[in-house]
């Protein structure tokens, strides 16, 4: 056994190790087998007091072995039960999410770059039956995933494989009383599922093993054409992506693709096929994203932080914090001119109010130059053909409560420079 890592452990020596050890058989042998192979480490212990004496006894077991063999040594007692309480949560899962946060403080305040754990091969076949039973996809079945921070040594390592190492170099460990009981699901399919099937089948460990490599070809070889489709659909701008609705409507496994595609920003792939028939405007958020359909797109953006909704101009200053490039003057009209949309000419003298730059809101409108009588802002961006997204990214000029331009679009006609000889301020927006 210890040849079969050997190399996955000297594959790990430049790095600045952090091993998480409960005191049990299989962190007491990786940290046997790191010390044996002179490669430096430090130690994590997680005492989440759910044993009462036990768990402080594993505790004070790990620091003495530490200790001994002088090697750092990092001790975190959690309240579990008051956790769990709060946050209304299992006791496995409080217990993982306590770990880990309290892992990722180690590593920003010590540097340490790769964490280690003991998990082993029983460990994923026991895995793999959980997630197979909640109905996973291809990826869920992978057994327990490995990352840059998180490296698992002993994964293609069997527990007896650990016991008999252990027994050979005279190795001491705790036992988890709580490892013997049902009390979770983990322990059933141990106790029911796991060990009467390797009695059966005593090779089901190491086809497992085998299984567990096909399914990771497979998945990288699905994950390789789904990126290089998912190039050819999405129009990939700086910070909005668009999808044709036609490209998503024509894939073959349609539903499959849409999961992998947009499950990461938090939508779930039924609920985005029913965007793809729903009508313009419809949208769907998550905490981090939303999909707007469009007439023949769906629009994929990310929330951006806040943004001050109104902006006060000081006519007096040319550097106001602005969030659109506008610049102004203000001179006499001494002849008729023809102004682009990128520019308002207003008639200074009618400009009584404060002027200020913000976005739409409902119930506002203007009387357009050019046009009869006034019109809502809303159906001028629906006779301009705006999108949702330019909806919302609209700045408007206004005088108190009126809209004195759509900025780059129109101006209102009550404020618009008209005789000469009188003092306009010439807003122009800079392209």
């Amino acid at each position: 056994m210890k040849d079969t890592i050997h190399k996955t452990l000297w594959g790990l020596a430049h790095e600045k190790l952090l091993l998480a050890h409960s005191g049990g058989l299989d962190s007491s042998v990786l940290a046997h087998l790191l010390v044996s192979e002179n490669i430096p480490f430090s130690i994590a212990h997680c005492n989440f007091q759910l044993r009462g004496e036990e768990s402080d006894q594993d505790a004070q077991f790990v620091k003495i072995w530490s200790e001994s063999h002088r090697i750092p040594f990092y001790l975190k007692c959690f309240d579990t039960l008051q956790y769990k309480k709060k946050n209304k949560l299992s006791t496995q899962e409080t217990a993982r999410i306590l770990r880990y946060e309290w892992f990722k403080t180690l590593q920003k305040t010590n540097g340490f770059t790769v964490l280690l754990t003991a998990h082993h091969l029983n460990d994923q076949l026991e895995t793999f039956l959980m997630y197979a039973t909640r109905g996973t996809g291809l990826k869920g079945l992978l057994g327990i995933p490995e990352s840059d921070w998180i490296q698992r040594p002993l994964l293609s390592v069997t527990k007896k494989e650990l016991y008999t190492y252990a027994k050979a170099v005279d190795l001491k460990w705790r036992e988890d009383s709580s490892n013997k009981t049902d009390n979770y699901l983990r322990n059933e399919l141990r106790h029911h599922v796991v060990e009467p099937l390797l009695s059966i089948q005593p090779q089901a460990l190491t086809n497992f093993n085998k299984t567990l490599k096909h399914l990771t070809t497979t998945e990288a070889f699905v994950q390789s054409q789904l990126d290089q489709l998912k190039k050819q659909i999405f129009n990939i701008n700086s910070d909005t992506t668009h999808i044709k609705v036609r490209d998503l409507e024509q894939l073959s496994q349609k539903e499959f693709c849409i999961h992998h595609w947009f499950s990461p920003y938090g939508f779930d792939a039924s609920e985005v096929v029913k965007l793809l028939v729903a009508s313009k405007g419809k949208g769907l958020y998550s905490s981090t994203h939303r999909l707007i359909r469009e007439r023949d797109t769906i629009v994929l953006t990310s929330f951006a932080a806040e943004n001050k909704e109104e902006f006060h101009l000081t006519l007096g200053q040319t550097n106001c914090e602005l969030p659109i490039p506008l610049r102004w003057e203000s001179f006499l009209l001494k002849e008729k001119e023809i102004w682009e949309p990128y520019q308002a000419a207003l008639d200074k003298n009618k400009l009584k109010k404060n002027l200020t730059l913000r976005k739409y809101k409902k119930g506002d409108y203007f009387y357009p130059t050019g046009m009869q009588g006034k019109k809502l802002i809303s159906k001028f961006f629906k006779d301009e053909k705006f999108s949702t997204l330019e909806k919302e990214a609209q700045w408007l000029l206004c005088c108190g409560e009126d809209v004195v331009w759509v900025v780059g679009k129109r101006c209102d006609k009550r404020y618009a420079a008209k005789k000469t000889g009188n003092e306009i301020l010439l807003m122009t927006l800079e392209l």
